[in-house]
């Protein structure tokens, strides 16, 4: 199982959370926000970065990947034509994570944000971590 961890308020990163459910029929991915317990349980004793509010993190198979990383692995598990964008990692890191920053430091003055963490329909309810 592979969980993604992304911005529970940001508008942008819930739509893209939806996007993936709806392109991920095989349930690949689980899904918390990173303020969640969830989410503090899975990076607990991991050697990972501190994520910011502003980050995507991707824990699978015990691996921790973050920013156009994490963008790019979840694409691969997509259905078609989604994968094609995994081939986006021949580009330098720093390229793809500059373009990334570039929209993650503008994503609340482009798609808002909400007052609370998306709370999900029961219909997607099984797709998350739920908080003990």
């Amino acid at each position: 199982m592979a969980v993604v961890l992304f911005d529970g308020v940001c508008n942008l990163c819930n739509g893209i959370v939806r996007f993936v459910i709806a392109r991920d029929p095989h349930a690949h991915f689980r899904f918390a926000p990173l303020t969640s317990t969830a989410a503090a349980r899975l990076l607990k004793g991991v050697a990972a970065p501190e994520p910011g509010p502003d980050s995507v993190i991707l824990v699978d198979e015990g691996r921790i990947f973050t920013r156009s990383d994490a963008a790019l692995r979840i694409a691969r598990s997509l259905t078609f034509p989604w994968p094609l964008a995994f081939g986006l990692v021949v580009l330098p890191r720093s390229w793809r994570d500059a373009v990334y920053d570039l929209i993650a430091s503008r994503r609340y003055r482009w798609f808002g944000k909400r007052d609370t963490c998306m709370v999900p329909d029961p219909a997607l309810r099984a797709r998350f971590i739920e908080e003990p």
